[in-house]
């Protein structure tokens, strides 16, 4: 009864709203094409996690042409997300994901209401429901890369990492964060703080902050929060203060003249298989992984601050990208999950 009335209510919130926080992004009026929808808490250009899944579309409707429709809706906390559902749903979109581990529980339960529509939701390993996809990054390999470059970049051998959670592929990036800096210098010391939140950017520099007037000279962090413990590296022009991060779009900022190198997650990967499965007429019950191996992650040194990149910095980075490369399930980070730091 009560999963009845809630339902009710949504129904009546999806007729009442306009979605002007939706935008069509391509339509093609062909009945075979897959109809993705998004769903997402902040904005395509946050210049983080929402705008790489974003990104990550876009670039999959290029590489299948007339193949994907796509449509977005953001800033969809989980309470108010269900009523883009249905009107998603209500459209015929074969593909509805929302990004983020705090939409699982709507997607459990509008998978049930709609059985005959694909979900998707990460970053996660769970599986939920015959039709709803997971994806997990494994940015343990990510944050490996990152963690070479801080040890050997830190003359204090101070470092701060600024997360959102100790959970999912923040979790697994900062693990492999702290065993990179391992490999290199392990007289250095990672300094591990959370926000508490993916999206607070200002708790992220005054976090950030606090690290640096610790000492701390290279930071890092992962999700949108990020944006904002980098904005106060930036506050530091004329110090050797520098950052390591986790999204290609940082480079191109103000602030970019911090960043030494950056990840990105390249979800064209998930969604291309994704689409591939739907195709195939498999609707779910998938765990959809992403790695260097399977091409869902980029890599890149940033052009601006390439002086600072030592012989040394880019044999360590290239000699472990080979080797992420080659394997889809490398032994250098395998033991990420019993790596232990300091709160």
């Amino acid at each position: 009864m009560k999963k009845f009335f809630i339902t009710v209510l949504l129904i009546s919130l999806a007729m009442s709203m306009t979605f002007a926080q939706g935008s069509q992004e391509t339509e093609t009026g062909d009945d075979d094409v897959v109809k993705i929808a998004l769903i997402i808490e902040n904005t395509i250009d946050d210049k983080g996690w929402c705008q790489a899944m974003h990104d990550g579309i876009l670039l999959a409707q290029e590489q299948n042409p007339g193949e994907i429709e796509y449509s977005y809706s953001e800033k969809m906390k989980p309470v108010d997300a269900g009523s883009a559902v249905l009107q998603y749903a209500a459209e015929g979109y074969d593909v509805i994901i929302a990004h983020g581990a705090q939409y699982k529980n709507l997607i459990t339960e509008m998978s049930e209401q709609y059985p005959e529509i694909s979900f998707a939701f990460g970053t996660s390993s769970d599986i939920v429901a015959d039709n709803v996809f997971s994806y997990m990054p494994q940015s343990e390999e990510t944050g490996y890369l990152n963690g070479l470059i801080a040890g050997l970049i830190t003359k204090n051998n101070n470092i701060g990492l600024v997360g959102p959670v100790d959970g999912g592929d923040a979790a697994r990036y900062n693990r492999g964060f702290v065993l990179g800096v391992e490999k290199v210098n392990p007289d250095a010391e990672v300094h591990v703080a959370h926000t508490g939140s993916f999206s607070d950017f200002v708790k992220a520099a005054e976090v950030a902050q606090t690290q640096i007037k610790s000492g701390a000279d290279v930071l890092t962090g992962s999700s949108q929060q990020a944006l904002g413990a980098l904005r106060a590296v930036a506050d530091y022009p004329d110090e050797d203060i520098w950052w390591v991060g986790q999204d290609l779009a940082q480079l191109g900022i103000p602030e970019g003249y911090k960043v030494l190198s950056a990840s990105s997650y390249n979800y064209a990967a998930v969604i291309n298989t994704i689409v591939d499965y739907v195709n195939e007429g498999v609707l779910g019950g998938k765990n959809v992984p992403m790695n260097f191996n399977n091409d869902g992650f980029i890599f890149e040194f940033n052009e601006t601050t390439k002086d600072m990149i030592t012989s040394e910095i880019a044999s360590e980075v290239e000699e472990a990208l080979e080797n992420f490369k080659g394997q889809a399930s490398h032994p250098t980070v395998a033991s990420w999950s019993s790596v232990e730091y300091n709160n």
